[in-house]
């Protein structure tokens, strides 16, 4: 990198990319080159024409360069600093997820395992965007081809004993067999389907014709599994081996909504949408041009072609870098007619569908702030609440909203200490021990209660403990849905169509459901190591209906025959038993 300069004079006329700076010396905007004299001595014309320009130079100060060997690693080198240092006037890709990927080990029998990290050991496939469905899949693969989940292969365990492995530690199958399996596993994650089902057919042909009969009824399952995952799974659009991805864009008011299709062999296998910020002067052309850049430049599968809207600059030059990362040709077309036009309009749709939704969102934001009279749109938004039978069990939930929709990442999870039933000092702890964490977890522009007038005095009381009386605090009230805001007799009355009070009961609904489902698996785990399981006649059920009844194993042991046996499914002759067994 060479000393900073005020002007392009000394630039050199090579390929590269240039830096600019602010008189605070932030890096404001980052470009390419394919001679960089040229390129930077166009921000310095008397007349700018692009209103982006005139801004961007009006905050500048000082430039830095790099020179490379290329305009190709000039755009690679452009898309990493945009990605490191975020400069305020680029286009960027708002892309913090961190998607899985299915990875086959490199090992003598190799494992199927998720991963969301790339190394340079193993097979990887992917990423995908969605988690569940990856889940599913590799649990099907498992079960279907038998292959081995164990990491140190130390003994048959219970998935041999139950018929889900062929237990290669134990010698049962030969590398050679376990690595055919494995093919088979490569040309699902490539979607060559029918090459699977071709070849289970001849296997399960020889197996039946060597009399083979168990070995072949596998073999037809696995034929069957497979084409059940062919009809369900993706949707046919043409017949065409083309591995394709489609993009298209929705203009917002500051941000834009990109939408890519994934297809491959013909089929739909998935879409996601991204955010694009500092866009609000560029043209669509500029805008696709800085997504490919940033979308294929992390960690993607390239396809063979995308498929766009509209033309883009310098097309030649991404398509060679595409290229190289594929290790093939790949082309960037615009389709006029047929088949790939209606899957641009498709994107197209999407895309302007999801804008609409984002738009809604922000609009439910915007209602909120103006019945709350918040001081800033309330973008972050934490909902609380307690769960417990009796005092037992208590557990507490943090949920998070980002910009309308639920953010799991923030999501969390409390065991409550208080003695109980007692709620608003179970609900004073979650706070207290959810805000003391504000310098790991940041403070939220709302904080949501479920509760009227005294869980709010009680939160706000909290508030004032811990020096945060600045963050808005409001209690939702069930049963008529008013709101409670600090130091006002009247609730806030938001009327019930409106977005404002839908985003409230969300934040509210998820905080109770989040609670519950802790709380349930707490008093799951308790009831499955329940003193219960050693009484005579007691099963499941009838464990499950006595702690459901009294609450706690004390109260069971303090009831009577009579009571115990007045409990759903119980028998007298089980009632006398638990009775005996206490006393």
């Amino acid at each position: 990198m060479s000393t900073k300069i005020k002007s392009p004079k000394n630039l050199p006329k090579k390929p590269g990319v240039y830096i600019m700076r602010n008189a605070s010396d932030e890096i404001i905007y980052i470009g390419k080159a394919k001679n960089l004299k040229n390129r930077v001595s166009s921000y310095f014309r008397e007349k700018l024409d692009r209103p982006k320009t005139q801004i961007l130079m009006s905050h500048f100060d000082n430039l830095e360069y790099i020179i490379t060997n290329s305009e190709k690693e000039a755009l690679i080198l452009e898309a990493n600093l945009i990605k490191k240092y975020h400069p305020r006037y680029n286009i960027q890709l708002k892309d913090d997820k961190r998607y899985p990927y299915v990875k086959i080990t490199n090992e003598k029998f190799p494992r199927l395992v998720i991963t969301r990290n790339i190394t340079k050991n193993g097979v990887f496939y992917g990423p995908f965007t969605d988690v569940g469905s990856v889940r599913k899949t590799v649990k099907f693969l498992k079960s279907l081809f038998k292959i081995r989940t164990c990491r140190n292969m130390d003994g048959p365990c219970l998935n041999s004993q139950i018929d889900l492995c062929y237990a290669p530690c134990d010698g049962k199958i030969t590398e050679e067999e376990y690595g055919e399996i494995i093919n088979k596993i490569d040309l699902f994650f490539q979607g060559k389907y029918s090459a699977i089902v071709k070849n289970l057919k001849k296997e399960m042909e020889q197996a039946a014709l060597n009399e083979e009969y168990e070995k072949a009824a596998v073999l037809r399952d696995q034929i069957t599994s497979i084409e059940e995952i062919m009809e369900k799974q993706f949707v046919d659009l043409v017949d065409d081996d083309l591995d394709q991805d489609v993009i298209a864009i929705a203009a917002g008011k500051h941000e834009i909504v990109v939408i890519i299709m994934l297809i491959r062999n013909g089929k739909i296998i998935g879409r996601d949408d991204f955010l694009m910020s500092g866009s609000e002067y560029d043209s669509t052309s500029e805008i696709l041009f800085a997504f490919i850049q940033q979308y294929y430049g992390y960690n993607r599968h390239v396809p063979k072609q995308i498929l766009l809207a509209e033309e883009i600059n310098d097309k030649t030059l991404i398509e060679e870098w595409l290229s190289d990362l594929r290790g093939n040709k790949v082309h960037i077309k615009v389709p006029q007619k047929g088949v790939k036009l209606r899957l641009v309009k498709m994107a197209e749709k999407n895309a302007e569908i999801i804008e609409h939704q984002k738009k809604n969102l922000e609009n439910s934001m915007i209602e909120l702030k103006k019945y709350l009279k918040l001081e800033k749109l309330p973008r972050v938004i934490e909902g609380y609440d307690i769960s417990n039978i009796s005092g037992k069990f208590a557990v507490g939930s943090k949920v998070s909203f980002k910009d309308a929709k639920p953010n799991k990442k923030r999501y969390k999870q409390f065991k409550i200490e208080t003695p109980g039933p007692n709620d608003f000092a179970m609900m004073k702890e979650l706070l207290t021990r959810r805000l003391k964490l504000i310098e790991t977890d940041p403070e939220p522009d709302l904080i949501v209660i479920d509760g009227g007038k005294g869980q709010l005095g009680m939160a706000c009381d909290v508030l004032e403990e811990l020096n945060l009386t600045h963050i808005p605090i409001i209690g939702l009230a069930k049963e008529f849905e008013e709101i409670y805001v600090p130091n006002s007799k009247r609730p806030i009355i938001i009327p019930k169509n409106n977005k404002a009070l839908h985003l409230l009961q969300q934040v509210r609904d998820e905080s109770h459901r989040f609670a519950i489902t802790y709380h349930r698996k707490l008093r799951s785990k308790n009831i499955s190591q329940s003193s219960l399981d050693d009484i005579k006649g007691i099963g499941k059920k009838r464990k499950i209906n006595l702690l459901k009844e009294f609450g706690t194993i004390d109260n069971i042991k303090n009831a009577s025959v009579d009571e115990l046996a007045e409990v759903d499914g119980m028998s007298k002759n089980a009632a006398q038993n638990v009775f005996d067994y206490y006393h």
